[in-house]
């Protein structure tokens, strides 16, 4: 775990040792306020030499203000360090989660990577900003206080003999009950996020059936299974207080009985042995100070693993095989005897050895009914997934010969769920072409047929979408999507179900679109309605993962059943809807 964390620690490197220095400076300088405050007792009042006291008294302020300045300058820096700390891993995690492929991304699942990014990363900045300031204070104080006091009288500090092995087993056997208490307690706060993330997303769905009871249930589960174990967890923590006391005022006691008989018999001065009680004070709090960080660390370890996980993982996509500087050169696609599976462990394939040649340019319709893997078809064009076996080329050469930048900056895509961000229309349009002009966005908003619903609108481009584009609706939502894609001219545009949201009409205006401003693209259009396809170049029939048919409308009207059941039902329902 240090290896990966430490990296991000390592710029505030300076500012972690100069707190730790000053915790130190700090501790030494309080030790030393009761050996000044012991003189004044045994000398000053012993002799009534107010001079004496009053001098001794002055130090005794120096001493205090100087640890004061100490302990500002160790706050200081455990602040800087811990929240730059906090900062630097969390970019670290999000800079690899950039990075993972779909597949890791489904193996923590989005709220398990939120709670990790955010809970879990608070959780140790916070455990080394007090780790800064208590793991060094607190051992630097018990190990001088256990000198001095043992200085001051050998025989008392047998005391110690009992009080300390019995505090370390105790304290030991908590730590080993709460530690897997603990990791359980972050895994149930991952089950409540993804919740709370899937009712806000789907809060649409959710009023729209009238499941908001049923989604209160579900939240009230989960919360009161984290409430369940938060409890085992603390619970484990908060023994560890009374038995910490309980021990303290124990070794209280019994210092005070031997103390008191040695000071009785004048072996013991009564300045020595008050100050050997604020030593024995700082002794236990130093205990109690450094178990606390143990019950903190406990925790915090949990959410260390967790962290590292996540940075440990690798990607199952890279550009390992990447000749560097190869460009897309054209839209040809070709799979060669392709079959995948999401978990290579599985015994099914969701694509079963396909193999399909597209030339450049030419538009090609996908038809096929739910799970036919016509999504999964495509998605391996851009590399979203890798073929488990056999090859997909695109431009002639293997998609893995190029790095991702460049072939997904051929390939466009718009999925069947369409996203936009917070910000403007014209912000998430610019992610096509970063550098294109008005002329431009307004030219792929008007291919995209989406030029008649913004210049409705007041502010045009400049339009605020609000989070994932609340203000438009389903259909202008996958207009802006496509225009967004146009803007890119890439050699392959992917339309998955991209269209579904609107008219026929509409439908119809955006591919004579296409065919007018990308004639040299390939389009890949996967449709519902026959009436979207039927113009295509080709069309791919998919049935259970593999290409059942492929050909034009014609071709397939006369010697694919699948094909021409699914079109006479599209036609004999809009008769029967005219």
């Amino acid at each position: 775990m240090m290896k990966k964390l430490w990296p991000q620690a390592r710029p505030y490197a300076p500012w972690i040792a100069a707190g730790v220095l000053c915790s130190a400076a700090e501790a030494v300088f309080e030790l030393l306020i009761p050996l000044v405050m012991s003189d004044i007792v045994d000398i000053g009042i012993e002799n009534g030499d107010t001079d004496f006291i009053l001098r001794k008294g002055a130090l005794m302020v120096v001493m205090a203000l100087v640890s004061l300045a100490f302990g500002l300058g160790a706050a200081a820096c455990s602040s800087v360090a811990g929240m730059g700390f906090g900062a630097n891993l969390r970019d670290a995690e999000y800079a690899h989660i950039q990075d993972y492929a779909f597949s890791n991304i489904e193996r923590f699942s989005t709220a398990s990577l939120v709670t990790r990014l955010t809970n879990d990363v608070n959780n140790l900045q916070m455990m080394l900003m007090f780790a800064m300031r208590l793991l060094v204070r607190a051992p630097v104080m018990l190990v001088s206080a256990l000198i001095l006091s043992v200085s001051i009288s050998y025989r008392l500090s047998n005391v110690f003999l009992v009080a300390l092995p019995l505090l370390a087993v105790l304290v030991g056997g908590i730590l080993i009950k709460a530690s897997p208490r603990f990791r359980a307690m972050q895994e149930k706060t991952d089950a409540l996020n993804l919740v709370v993330q899937e009712n806000l997303a789907g809060i649409r769905v959710v009023k729209s059936f009238v499941q908001e009871d049923f989604e209160r249930e579900k939240f009230a589960g989960r919360n009161l299974d984290l409430k369940s174990n938060a409890e085992k967890a603390f619970g484990m923590v908060v023994i560890n207080m009374p038995v910490m006391m309980l021990i303290v005022y124990g070794t209280i006691i019994a210092v005070m009985w031997f103390g008191g008989q040695m000071v009785y018999a004048g072996t013991l001065e009564a300045g020595k042995l008050i100050t050997y009680f604020t030593y024995i004070t700082q002794i236990m709090m130093s205990l109690m100070m450094v178990s606390m960080i143990f019950m903190m660390m406990t925790r915090s370890i949990a959410c260390a693993r967790r962290i590292c996980e996540v940075l440990q993982e690798v990607p199952a996509i890279t550009d390992d095989r990447a000749g560097g500087g190869a460009e897309v050169q054209d839209g040809s696609i070709d799979f060669d005897h392709v079959s995948f599976k999401y978990d290579p462990a599985s015994p099914e394939w969701i694509l079963e050895d396909v193999d399909l040649h597209i030339r450049s340019g030419q538009t090609v319709g996908i038809l096929g009914g739910t799970g036919s893997a016509k999504t999964t078809l495509v998605s391996l064009i851009p590399r979203l997934y890798e073929a488990t076996e056999g090859t997909v080329s695109v431009g002639g050469r293997p998609v893995a010969d190029y790095t991702m930048e460049h072939l997904r900056d051929a390939v466009s895509v718009v999925l069947q769920k369409n996203t936009l961000f917070s910000g403007t229309i014209r912000e998430n349009l610019l992610w096509g072409d970063p550098n294109a002009t008005e002329d431009q966005l307004w030219a792929a908003c008007r291919a995209a047929c989406a030029d008649e619903f913004l210049e409705r609108m007041p502010d045009g481009l400049d339009t605020d979408l609000g989070q994932g584009g609340v203000n438009v609706s389903g259909g202008q939502k996958q207009r802006l999507c496509i225009a967004r894609a146009i803007l890119k001219q890439p050699r392959v545009l992917i339309l998955d179900d991209s269209t579904s949201a609107v008219d026929t009409a509409t439908d119809a205006r955006i591919r004579a679109a296409f065919a007018r401003e990308l004639k040299d693209t390939t389009k890949i259009i996967i449709a519902q309605r026959v009436t979207s396809l039927c113009h295509a170049d080709l069309i791919l029939v998919m049935d259970r993962g593999r290409v059942a048919a492929q050909g034009t409308h014609e071709t397939l009207m006369e010697t694919c059943e699948i094909y021409r059941d699914v079109y006479e039902s599209q036609q004999e329902g809009v008769s029967i809807g005219g």
